[in-house]
């Protein structure tokens, strides 16, 4: 008899102060389970309504081994797809069936995947502050404790402290001045590469704050510096702008972590737009979906960097690393550090040792989940405030 799913439940916990939804698939094998994550913070409840009312009736009572057929099938069961609650459900479910397969194989994932090309990932910290100095100060650390990819900041996300002119009776939120903001990240990196040399590979991330033609300025700008990429520079409604970056650079860029449909990646890659794909595996639905994307990529020499902020749970962090080994494109893998707290509610983490992340050898993703724990951290009913961002003079702009 074939191994089928019993249940599907969907764990929801804060250590961190990050809501982090996690899938857990049991099955009719005693003691078998599996993780996935389905973490989309600002609407985890959402996820778990997907997951619990939708994917766990679907699922219930078909054979583990069959992932693909399952993905296929949950795709298009509520036939309208490719939008971010259910695929993050999805992608809870799929994550949870590969932490299956590798169990019920003894094996880890990334052997099923096609085995290691390497035995660890590089990874990119993320180094922020209120100045160039304090910026610099914090690379050095950095690159003190073997970091050698290092995304830089000044001020956040668009920057802060930026004089405004606000309208009377302007509304509450995250508000930049996108002019202030782009001139400050040419100082920056002007400043930096004046004091560290060519040796260090620096990124930094856009996190769209800029309208297209300032974006275009930006990357040409910042093409003396040699970033190693620049990210996320323009938002998924606008990536016809990217045939104009290219045109116009040489500057590297990723761009993706937004991204929920095919048609937003296809263009990018086909067109060799982009050079690195940096997708957050559960927006696109899971493993699945990621190791197809990561295949597409090679031909067009693009390259995996996979999403990997706060705001992924360990389990897909997990999935990030398995993949990151098993794919000869890959680049660089984003990291932002696992605390105790979370290693506590996650036993099994990937674990970093001098700028690389090595995965778990156990069978499976290798991670496990202390619900007793999890419950120690409930839910968090708030919206972040970064996602807030407005213009100067009060208008809502997409972060």
């Amino acid at each position: 008899m074939p191994v089928t799913i019993t249940d599907v439940r969907t764990i929801i916990t804060a250590p961190e102060g990050i809501n982090l939804a996690v899938v857990k698939v049991e099955t009719s094998e005693p003691g078998l389970y599996g993780l996935g994550c389905a973490t989309f913070t600002q609407r985890s409840l959402a996820v778990r309504t997907a997951v619990e009312d939708y994917l766990k009736p679907f699922a219930v009572g078909k054979a583990v081994l069959d992932s693909e057929d399952i993905w296929q099938t949950a795709m298009v069961s509520g036939y309208w797809r490719n939008g971010p609650v259910l695929n993050n459900a999805l992608s809870g479910l799929d994550m949870a069936l590969w932490d299956i397969k590798g169990k019920l194989a003894g094996m880890p994932v990334y052997d099923l995947l096609g085995g290691k090309c390497r035995e660890a990932a590089a990874v990119y910290r993320h180094a922020d502050g209120r100045d160039k100095a304090e910026v610099l100060d914090n690379v050095l650390a950095l690159r003190d404790d073997g970091f050698r990819y290092i995304r830089c900041q000044m001020g956040g996300y668009g920057g802060r402290g930026h004089t405004l002119h606000k309208p009377e009776g302007a509304g509450p939120g995250a508000y930049f001045d996108p002019a202030a903001y782009a001139r400050g990240v040419v100082r920056l990196f002007e400043f930096l590469r004046s004091r560290i040399g060519p040796e260090l590979e620096l990124l930094h991330d856009t996190h769209e704050r800029l309208v297209p033609i300032e974006a275009v300025r930006l990357a040409k700008e910042l093409e003396p510096f040699r970033l190693f990429f620049l990210e996320d520079v323009l938002p998924p409604e606008q990536i016809d702008w990217f045939r104009m970056i290219r045109q116009q650079c040489a500057t590297p860029i990723a761009m993706g972590e937004l991204f929920n449909n095919p048609q937003e990646w296809l263009p990018l890659i086909r067109e060799q737009l982009i050079d690195y794909i940096r997708v957050h595996i559960s927006q696109i639905g899971g493993l699945t979906p990621a190791r197809k994307l990561a295949i597409l990529c090679e031909p067009f020499g693009v390259r995996t960097a996979w999403h990997g902020p706060g705001d992924v749970s360990p389990v897909g962090h997990a999935a990030n690393v398995h993949l990151d080994v098993a794919s000869i494109n890959f680049g660089i893998q984003e990291w932002c550090g696992l605390s105790e707290r979370l290693q506590e509610v996650f036993p099994g983490c990937p674990q970093v040792r001098d700028g690389y992340v090595y995965p778990n050898s156990g069978p499976g993703l290798g991670i496990d989940l202390d619900e007793a724990k999890a419950m120690q951290y409930p839910f968090l009913d708030t919206i972040p405030q970064w996602t807030m961002a407005r213009l100067p003079d009060g208008t809502s702009f997409r972060p």
